[in-house]
């Protein structure tokens, strides 16, 4: 069983939940070799884990053989990823792994905790996101002309499925985000300090060049590069904070794992925006086509690899 896009955002609120519900106990550590690809051996214990940790997110038991073609997946989608330089390190997977937990409302300590309780290593986890992580960067570069999706196309699906418009007035905002940065483990005070601070700036602050000139020059903190998103890229409630924030102002200082975070906005000004038809249709035809990309490229380096099964 193999997946297109980074899966574990959408298995996210059925792991949270398994984490909680289910039990099993802790994992046997026998390590028979099952499977050799391309000199790299799948053992039974790798099934085993693997298996627990699909019945957390999916709450469903995979037959062996779909197990044994997931680890079969990974191993060739990570040596893929080596021969065009795609190798994520230890820092960049365990980012992603963190980025998991907070989604899930808990720390990674907790998220580690948790999976151990319910006999599965946070290594099969963190090996099934690297898997993923190299893939998706791999379909993305090398096959990104072809998984563009024409405008004309989504407009003649559009006019197909009853839709009359493609494009509504929205906003453009533009912004550049502030840190002022609380080392992990500072004391309660210190960060009360910073949030003062973060007030302080606030008040003096009423351009994006203010801001800039401020922040570059300030201690233990940093202005980012200006982003820029739409009405339909934002949640409803910062939109409305924006909309509200004078030009050139700072928002309310928001405690984040980072530090006190701020925003400056520095435009808003209206702009034509795609309807959510438009983006539901042009989404569903660019996974139609990675999908279909990704299984011809997984394919062709399945039939390429050197696969081996041990007889028991």
């Amino acid at each position: 069983m193999t997946t297109s896009l980074p899966v574990f955002r959408f298995l996210l609120p059925a792991l949270g939940a398994a984490l909680l519900l289910i039990g099993a106990p802790a994992p046997s550590r026998a390590q028979s070799i099952v499977v050799m690809v391309n000199g790299d051996p799948i053992t039974d214990f790798d099934i085993e884990q693997r298996t627990k940790l699909d019945q957390l997110t999916t709450q469903k038991t995979p037959s062996r053989q779909e197990v044994i073609n997931e680890l079969i997946d990974d191993r060739v989608k990570l040596k893929e990823g080596k021969k065009f330089g795609v190798d994520p390190g230890v820092a960049d997977v365990n980012s992603s792994y963190e980025g998991m937990a907070q989604r899930m409302r808990i720390s990674s300590e907790q998220l580690t905790k948790s999976l151990e309780s319910k006999g599965v290593r946070p290594e099969t986890l963190k090996t099934r996101m690297k898997a993923e992580m190299v893939w998706t960067s791999l379909v993305r570069g090398r096959y990104k002309e072809r998984l563009l999706v024409g405008d004309k196309d989504v407009a003649d699906k559009v006019k197909a499925e009853g839709g009359d418009k493609l494009q509504i007035e929205g906003t453009e905002y533009k912004m550049q985000p502030i840190v002022l940065i609380v080392p992990r483990g500072s004391s309660p005070a210190f960060l009360e300090t910073r949030q003062k601070e973060a007030e302080t700036y606030r008040s003096r602050v009423a351009s994006c060049e203010e801001a800039n000139s401020l922040f570059r020059s300030t201690p233990n903190a940093t202005i980012r590069d200006t982003v820029t998103k739409t009405t339909a890229e934002l949640p409803e409630a910062l939109r409305k904070v924006l909309d509200e924030l004078p030009i050139g102002h700072l928002t309310a200082p928001e405690v984040t794992k980072a530090g006190i975070e701020m925003v400056v906005l520095c435009s808003r000004k209206p702009t034509l925006i795609d309807t959510p038809k438009k983006r539901e249709i042009k989404e569903k035809m660019f996974s139609e086509k990675y999908e279909k990309t990704q299984k011809a490229y997984l394919a062709e380096i399945r039939k390429a690899a050197m696969i081996e099964y041990r007889t028991p």
